[in-house]
């Protein structure tokens, strides 16, 4: 049993016992829907033309899956040292324990039937945060998943398509790129035509609405959308002179996330055909490691593993020939100068599972 599974452990049991008793059956999740940016994207920037990229060596190095004949310690595209939250909550699930990128050419429909990722690297709600990078914007994503719906039709047949599109978990993970890398980096983009920056976070919020009712009237009908972590701690964005994280930054997630979970309840309650929507608290999950490091297994919470400093490394400054990259990642809540270890991963997997994504089990 794997380590997800065993933390689990005694809230399955409680569902079990729930069922036996007679109440009702947890709802079944066939397959996992994945839309957003780095922090999902299990690796469909490796078959577009960008420099945000994570498919070579360290990245992916103690990924180990399957056993000997498994994927082991390969470069994925993934923007960490191993798995992501994605794959340990589709492992969760009882679904397989790495989520398949959609433009990966080596996976097929049968792969896919369980699960899909549209996520991509540098992406944002704002179409102009993915033009920065020639990433893909959210409206590709959803056009990528229009087609996938379509295959999946011919590979499952019409009603079990409705079936696994209607009983499907679709995580939303995006936001941090549109205010580090645009907001806060091109003053005569969006900065320039929003004063606040909580004004700017008023149309991204309005563009997460749109994308959600379009899921939902694709068929979506189980949606986790989640809020930015408090990106003022990631490595790169700390102070530089003393490593103090950058409160301007986390007091912008912060509001942002207000905004979101407001917006989860409105379309939760509003959506109708019987959909949920959930807000998945990514904030919460990394401000307590942050707070107390030791308490759940970390050491190093303010810089990278990869690199000699691990305070600007990320993407290509991120390579086999990096000097001084940590020898256990375990110890670190960061891979690179932003993305998670896949130990912060899988701590933010399962605080979601026990807090919010049960009620799907």
């Amino acid at each position: 049993m794997s380590t997800l599974r065993r933390s689990l452990l005694p809230l399955i049991i409680l569902l079990q016992l729930h069922i036996l008793s007679g109440g009702p059956a947890a709802a079944k999740v066939p397959a996992l829907i994945v839309f957003g940016d780095s922090t999902v994207d299990t690796g469909n920037n490796n078959y577009i033309s960008t420099v945000i990229r994570s498919d070579f060596a360290p990245y992916g190095r103690d990924l180990r899956v399957g056993g000997g004949g498994g994927t082991s310690g390969q470069p994925t595209g993934r923007f960490s040292n191993g798995r992501l939250a994605v794959d340990f909550i589709s492992e969760a699930f009882g679904l397989p324990p790495l989520v398949p990128a959609y433009l990966d050419p080596n996976a097929d429909m049968s792969s896919l039937a369980t699960g899909a990722c549209f996520a991509s690297a540098g992406a944002g709600y704002d179409n102009a945060t993915s033009d920065l990078f020639s990433v893909l914007p959210l409206w590709k994503e959803l056009d990528y998943f229009k087609e996938y719906a379509a295959k999946l039709r011919s590979f499952l047949g019409d009603d079990k398509t409705e079936e696994t599109l209607s009983e499907a978990l679709y995580i939303v993970s995006m936001g941090t790129n549109d205010f580090l890398e645009n907001y806060y980096a091109v003053p005569s983009g969006r900065a320039a035509q929003y004063a606040a920056a909580s004004d700017y976070a008023g149309y991204l919020l309005g563009v997460a609405e749109a994308f959600a009712r379009a899921l939902h009237a694709l068929g979506a009908r189980k949606l986790d959308l989640n809020g930015l972590p408090p990106m003022g701690c990631l490595p790169l964005e700390r102070r530089a002179a003393t490593g103090a994280c950058t409160e301007e930054y986390n007091a912008v997630a912060r509001g942002f996330n207000a905004g979101l979970r407001d917006l989860v309840a409105r379309l939760d309650g509003g959506l109708g055909g019987g959909a949920r929507v959930v807000y998945g608290d990514v904030y919460g999950a990394v401000a307590d490691v942050l707070a107390d490091p030791a308490a759940h297994g970390f050491e190093d919470v303010g810089a990278g593993c990869c690199g000699a400093t691990g305070r600007f490394e990320m993407g290509y400054m991120c390579n086999s020939a990096s000097p001084l990259t940590c020898a256990d990642a375990g110890k670190y809540a960061f891979w690179d100068a932003i993305h998670p270890t896949e130990h912060l991963h899988r701590f933010i997997a399962e605080r979601k599972m026990n807090t919010t994504l049960y009620e799907f089990l």
